[in-house]
């Protein structure tokens, strides 16, 4: 079936791009809004802040990102970079410890008589038999200015990354309670890089979540390497690994109930990879008898892209909370490195490869 979703697609690749490093634009050195640059017509952004002091996260909304930045947060900068930045302790979503700035898919475009989260605002599999849009590709190409360089808690696997683009699938409590094993609201992807403090290098991996309801004790991530290592190997990468301020570039583009994966940097051999999203077999043909039978085939999900930190400042039991240190003043956090932050030269949704 095709694919209802055709998005206006601007591939905007940013000529002048900085030398490896991270950027050290100080606060009044943002050179626009991110829209000057980028297509966010289909993008709202989550961001670290309560600026209306309602005592919630803000959300910009797809009308109101054509001319918002955020000369800290989020903005362009002099290289036309759409820069990604969050401290390890600010405002964050509820129910989670891991702060963000983030954009997420809006299908719907400025059309707010679609619901956020009804089918016609997320995409679907072609398995899904409520679906409307089927299927999505997501192209970026970014550098990694910075992650959280302490953790009280170095050994969880969350310490010292970030991730920077993801399926998330929505969360249902319609569709939890039929039982069928969809609506958790669960990541059937996210793009990790980590790096530690003492190592001259990071890695680059991706998660796939077993798609089940957060009180099994199977619900967890499972790790493929990219670059480097997965995020349970405290190893120096060496020249295997993806430096801060070095360019790489993702491919996600979902077709039918296919997942294809393309990672690529300058220099580096080109990492492909493909799941399916609608059973429990791993990329390896393996099957995964802990995770959903039927995967994420049912679930309505969109596509995230930014900078979420998952150094949380949280000290708890449990992989996630890696006791990160955090004043939530930004310019102390800043000033000792309790942040993450992404740099974007492209960034563009489109509908998915034909097959």
């Amino acid at each position: 079936m095709k694919p209802v979703f055709t998005p206006r697609v601007m591939a905007l690749t940013v000529a002048a791009v900085t030398s490896a490093g991270m950027s050290t634009l100080s606060h009044g050195e943002a050179s626009g809004k991110p829209s000057d640059k980028f297509d966010l017509s289909y993008w709202n952004i989550t961001l670290p802040l309560d600026a209306d002091g309602d005592e919630k996260i803000d959300s910009v909304s797809v009308a109101d990102i054509q001319n918002y930045s955020h000369p800290d947060f989020f903005y362009l900068n002099e290289a036309g970079e759409m820069v990604f930045t969050a401290a390890n302790k600010a405002m964050t979503t509820p129910n989670s410890s891991n702060t963000r700035s983030e954009l997420r898919q809006m299908l719907r475009g400025t059309n707010t008589d679609v619901g956020t989260h009804t089918p016609g605002n997320n995409f679907a599999l072609q398995a899904n038999p409520a679906g409307q849009i089927f299927g999505g590709k997501l192209n970026a190409t970014l550098k990694v200015n910075h992650v959280a360089e302490r953790a009280g808690h170095p050994e969880k696997f969350p310490a010292y990354s970030m991730v920077v683009g993801q399926i998330h699938a929505d969360k249902n409590k319609e569709q939890m309670a039929e039982g069928r094993g969809f609506g958790y609201g669960n990541e059937p992807l996210k793009i990790y890089f980590k790096k530690w403090p003492e190592h001259d290098t990071g890695s680059v991996f991706w998660n796939y979540e077993r798609n089940l309801e957060k009180d099994d004790p199977d619900r967890t991530d499972i790790s493929y390497v990219v670059w480097g290592n997965g995020w349970d190997n405290p190893a120096d990468p060496g020249d295997s690994g993806i430096a801060l301020g070095e360019e790489f570039s993702y491919e996600v583009d979902v077709q039918g109930n296919v997942m294809f994966l393309k990672f690529e940097s300058p220099g580096r051999e080109t990492r492909e990879f493909q799941i399916n999203l609608a059973d429990n077999v791993d990329p390896f043909g393996n099957v995964d008898e802990k995770d959903n039978p039927m995967g994420y085939a049912e679930d309505f999900m969109y596509f995230k892209a930014g900078a979420y930190n998952q150094c949380s400042t949280k000290d708890a039991e449990g992989i996630w909370y890696a006791a990160c240190p955090g004043t939530g003043d930004w310019a102390v956090d800043k000033a000792n490195g309790d942040y993450a932050s992404a740099s974007f030269s492209r960034l563009v949704l489109s509908d998915p490869t034909q097959e």
